[in-house]
């Protein structure tokens, strides 16, 4: 039955309309307030979940737990089709209850198109307590450039700061090496965040390592930062001893530093010769250079 033109039609026309409304937002809000019990073979996974390591030690005390008190808190999914879901939020509870036997388990089911996904899947993975600073950097930087987000909208969306904000992502610009130390806890954001302050990527690597190897506070690094920088401008300047540096060079040395995820050094004379060399830190470390060349 086609709808008539609202022009010309009664009040009681347009309360009823306006009653119709209400009642399916109602319904609608009901369906994403209760809970259903999923079965797990009808969910699927997130395609835009941005953790993929997962501890399996923490995963099956996790399961031993749901075995015992169940699922605590419900997973969130979308709905694609007739018995076909696809995850929202809630990957480590959904893993955990696969190792702990479940045939299903309690979620929530709302409607969200791919963009939502990302940017709740992202916001979810934010507000996690165990991220290191590397992992909440990049899904900061994932926010901003994939869902299109301003600082000021990505604050507001995970209840920061954007100066917060600002000193995650500032995170990296950091070497690699200095960015793997910080997401294996080898240093701390502290430590980090004074290391930034520096801009000679070579003099970040230098205090990084003696940082590490001295077992060096927050407070000795920032000492050293504070060091370095009074000595800049003297003879006694490592910056001002170098050669003049070739910004392609240096921006060819960041761009495969990034890319292999290790330290890159690249030598080149006036007559464009040189070399590059890739260092490796143990057989695995190889194999796992010779993979991203081979790929």
């Amino acid at each position: 039955m086609k709808r008539r033109n609202a022009l010309g039609r009664g009040l009681a026309s347009l309360l009823e309309d306006s009653d119709e409304n209400r009642e399916q937002l109602e319904q609608e809000v009901r369906a994403l307030s209760t809970i259903n019990e999923i079965p797990l073979d009808q969910i699927e996974a997130n395609p835009f979940q941005p953790r993929s390591n997962f501890d399996q030690d923490a995963l099956q005390e996790l399961a031993e737990s749901i075995k015992i008190q169940g699922i605590i808190q419900p997973i969130t999914v979308r709905k694609l089709s007739d018995k076909r879901y696809q995850l929202i939020s809630g990957e480590r509870r959904l893993q955990a209850s696969k190792l702990a036997g479940l045939d299903g388990l309690p979620a929530y089911v709302r409607t969200a198109d791919d963009q939502q996904m990302l940017e709740m899947a992202l916001i979810e993975n934010i507000q996690r307590e165990n991220l290191n600073a590397i992992e909440i950097a990049l899904s900061y930087q994932r926010l901003l450039s994939e869902c299109d987000l301003k600082q000021e909208q990505l604050g507001d969306r995970v209840g920061k700061k954007r100066a917060t904000v600002t000193n995650y992502l500032r995170l990296l610009k950091l070497p690699p090496d200095i960015q793997i130390a910080l997401r294996d806890n080898r240093i701390s954001m502290g430590h980090a965040r004074a290391i930034i302050n520096v801009e000679n990527i070579d003099l970040q690597l230098e205090i990084f390592k003696r940082t590490v190897k001295d077992d060096l506070s927050v407070r000795k690094v920032e000492e050293l930062v504070r060091k370095f920088a009074a000595d800049k401008g003297t003879d006694k300047s490592p910056v001002q001893e170098e050669a003049p540096v070739n910004k392609e060079i240096v921006h060819l040395k960041s761009q495969l530093s990034s890319h292999f995820g290790t330290r890159i050094e690249i030598k080149s004379d006036a007559r464009h010769k040189g070399e590059i060399r890739i260092p490796f830190m143990s057989k695995d470390d190889l194999n796992r250079i010779l993979e991203i060349i081979n790929a």
